[in-house]
Parts: C-alpha cells; sequence; structure tokens
C-alpha cells in the first residue's frame, strides 16, 4: 500500500473531506475517490459530511436572509423619518391634501407592491395626482407612467391623445394599452380607464406614513 494512502485512510476515517486530504497531502481528488467510492465507512462519512454541510449552509442561508431584510427594514424606516419630517410644511399644501386624500380613494392599498398607482375615469383626477406626483413628490417625469384599459370598439391612438392632453402628460410615459375582453365589444367609457402608476417602494413608504399622520389629525 502506497504511503500516503494509508495517511489518506487515517484522515478520511478522522471524517475529512476530500478537499482537505487533497491539500494536505498534495493528491488528487479525483485518486481519492478511485481509493474510496467502493468503501462502505467511507460513504458513510460522506453523507455525515454532506448532512453538516446542508445545516451550516441553511443556517448562512437563514442568517442572509436576516440581514437583507433588517438592511431594507433600516431603508424603508429612514423614508417614514423623512415622510414625518416633511408633513408638517405639507399639511397646508392644497396639492398635497388634494393628492393624498385621491390615493386613500382611489389608490394602491397593498404597501408590498412597491407600487404608487391610482385609476380612475376622471381625466381631472388623473391631472392633479399627476401634479402632486411631480411637484410635491418630486418624481421625475420619466418615471410616471399612464396604462389605459379600453373597450375593444376605442382606439388606443386617439384615448392616449385625449389623455395626454387633458392630463398635461406626454404620449411617450404611456404604455402599451390594456383592452376589456367580456360580454361587451362596445364602448361603455368614452376613453377608458386611465391608470397613473409609479414603482417605488420608497415613496409608497412616505405616502402611507403621511396618510396615517393626516387620519391622526382628523
Amino acid at each position: 500500500m502506497r504511503n500516503d494512502r494509508h495517511l489518506a485512510i487515517q484522515l478520511r476515517k478522522k471524517g475529512l473531506s476530500y478537499n482537505k486530504i487533497s491539500k494536505k497531502l498534495e493528491i488528487p481528488k479525483s485518486t481519492l475517490c478511485c481509493w474510496f467510492k467502493n468503501e462502505d465507512w467511507s460513504n458513510d462519512i460522506k453523507k455525515e459530511l454532506s448532512r453538516k454541510a446542508l445545516y451550516v449552509a441553511k443556517k448562512r442561508f437563514r442568517l442572509i436572509i436576516k440581514q437583507r431584510k433588517e438592511k431594507w427594514e433600516k431603508w424603508r424606516e429612514e423614508h417614514r423619518k423623512m415622510a414625518i419630517k416633511e408633513f408638517p410644511n405639507l399639511k397646508s399644501n392644497k396639492l398635497f391634501l388634494a393628492g393624498l386624500m385621491l390615493y386613500w380613494g382611489e389608490g394602491d392599498s397593498k404597501l408590498e407592491n412597491c407600487t404608487v398607482r391610482l385609476a380612475n375615469t376622471d381625466p381631472e383626477m388623473i391631472r392633479i395626482f399627476h401634479s402632486f406626483l411631480k411637484k410635491v413628490c418630486k418624481v421625475a417625469t420619466e418615471k410616471i407612467k399612464i396604462n389605459l384599459i379600453l373597450y375593444p370598439d376605442l382606439d388606443e391612438k386617439s384615448s392616449r391623445k385625449f389623455w395626454s392632453k387633458t392630463v398635461g402628460i406626454s404620449e411617450n410615459q404611456f404604455v402599451k394599452a390594456s383592452f376589456i375582453k367580456g360580454r361587451h365589444p362596445t364602448k361603455r367609457l368614452s376613453h377608458g380607464i386611465a391608470i397613473i402608476y409609479v414603482n417605488s417602494r420608497a415613496l409608497k413608504e412616505k405616502i402611507f406614513t403621511w396618510l396615517n399622520l393626516y387620519q391622526k389629525e382628523l
């Protein structure tokens, strides 16, 4: 028996992995696999090492998930604190209150989806909320999008022009329209439904915080 094989067996029986034995004795892993692949005792060690590695990996993964959650919660808390700091100066702003009330009544209520979204058939509501996003929330124009929901007999191009002119938003900010499918192919709404939205968890945290603060003052 090769002297190094004898040493490899000793190390293996101590529970060392192929990697560690290979580094310690400078024996290729392929050679170790050939030596031990038919040894039941070595296969048992392999299973135990795999079990321990899986346990460590799961523990490390849980730690990473926990750290990531803590990081994002800290980030969200920073925006909530910012909203609290801004509220006293904003609550006397008519556009701020109008936008906030529109969102309270018509906005998306799921904080987790990270989308500030409001849908309505009234162009004036969409116009006011668009101003709220730009002038109060300081959202960059290119980040504000509008999606139209139309009946099949409505023309997307003309509907887009209508909403663009009425709301005062560039046609470049419109995404491809969605068409209503069902029993009523003819229009019931002259220009469809407009959904104005911004993908921003930070802004949504602030809006929800403002709403809570405003409700406490009523």
